[in-house]
């Protein structure tokens, strides 16, 4: 069939008139020369060709011959029997005169502009219309970029917001690391133009010592639309409580409640640790309403550094009795005060 013009427009063979437009508009902006500076040549190719498909496919004429006789057909080269009525007998019987629009024309049909991105070259302006080099003579309005901008405000992608997600991990994961998996729902744009909702598993790689508020981003995994360019997909860690330990910063923080006569005679602090370790912490200071004990590198692993980790910090909330006997304050006051 020689040149395959549903393959270079990227359309199916049951293409509509809107399916061919919207084929033609993202591929035409693609591959326009004046934006491909660095590859002109291969541009002008491939926009050459494009406009050449969208010619064929959208003309009802030829497109019939196309699917019938394909691109020899189009060109004369394999003349039909019967001579159709959509041929023409000017250089020989039942021969088809196939005339190609100008690239420029076709463009400037979309966008108002066959030069919407470089200069005017020697064409200029002219008053009551405007003139445009490799045209093919197509005039505009007075304003020669007042239909692209108008297009382009509504063909220009934009970015779409980021799309935030609440990542809640326990102490326990963010002390060792862990990998969860998270599975999205979205909806992608296929060739032709068409929504369709897809499944995907995202795997997260928690890292020791990550912080509540770290991000994760997974970019342009939001759900594809016309002219926008996909959100990226955002999870925020944050931290589940915990029954034992709070966490401030690098350091963890504990809390024992202890008797008065605790806090004077000594008391042994025991703990599991977040990576189930048994620690005994024993502690012969007398110990005050403010005391705080401190266990280095028995924190939370550094971020920037998990071989290194912050401290454990014992706090203490001491029960004092709420009534004393004679006897016992007597005895209190006998040994405080020797």
């Amino acid at each position: 069939m020689g040149v395959d013009y549903y393959k270079i427009l990227q359309v199916d063979k049951n293409a509509n008139d809107d399916d061919l437009k919207k084929a033609y508009r993202k591929l035409a902006m693609k591959w326009h020369p004046d934006k491909n500076p660095n590859n002109k040549k291969e541009a002008e190719a491939k926009f050459k060709q494009i406009s050449e498909a969208y010619d064929v496919l959208s003309d009802t004429q030829k497109r019939a011959i196309y699917d019938q006789y394909g691109e020899e057909g189009l060109k004369g080269q394999v003349p039909p029997p019967g001579g159709a009525s959509f041929f023409q007998s000017g250089d020989g019987p039942n021969v088809f005169r196939f005339t190609s629009r100008s690239a420029n024309d076709i463009f400037a049909e979309f966008f108002g502009s066959s030069r919407p991105f470089g200069g005017m070259g020697g064409g200029g302006a002219m008053k009551g219309g405007s003139r445009f080099p490799g045209g093919g003579g197509g005039y505009f309005g007075d304003d020669i970029f007042g239909s692209f901008r108008e297009s382009s405000m509504n063909q220009a992608p934009r970015k779409a917001a980021p799309i935030e997600n609440h990542l809640p991990c326990s102490l326990e994961e963010l002390y060792k690391g862990t990998t969860k998996k998270m599975k999205i729902s979205r909806e992608i744009t296929d060739i032709s133009g068409k929504s369709m909702p897809v499944e995907e598993i995202l795997t997260i790689d928690i890292k020791p010592g990550w912080k509540k508020g770290t991000k994760i981003t997974f970019p342009e995994k939001g759900n594809e639309q016309p002219n926008v360019i996909p959100a990226d997909l955002v999870f925020i860690i944050d931290e589940k409580p915990h029954d034992v330990f709070t966490r401030d910063g690098n350091d963890l923080v504990v809390t024992q409640k202890i008797s008065l006569a605790e806090a004077l005679t000594g008391y042994t602090v025991n703990l599991k640790t977040l990576d189930g370790r048994s620690l005994s912490v024993p502690i012969n200071n007398v110990i005050h309403p403010s005391y705080e004990e401190i266990i280095p590198r028995e924190g939370m692993p550094l971020q920037k550094d998990p071989s290194k980790r912050g401290n454990l910090r014992i706090k203490f909330n001491i029960k004092f009795p709420t009534r004393l006997t004679s006897e016992q304050k007597a005895g209190v006051k006998r040994l405080l005060s020797a």
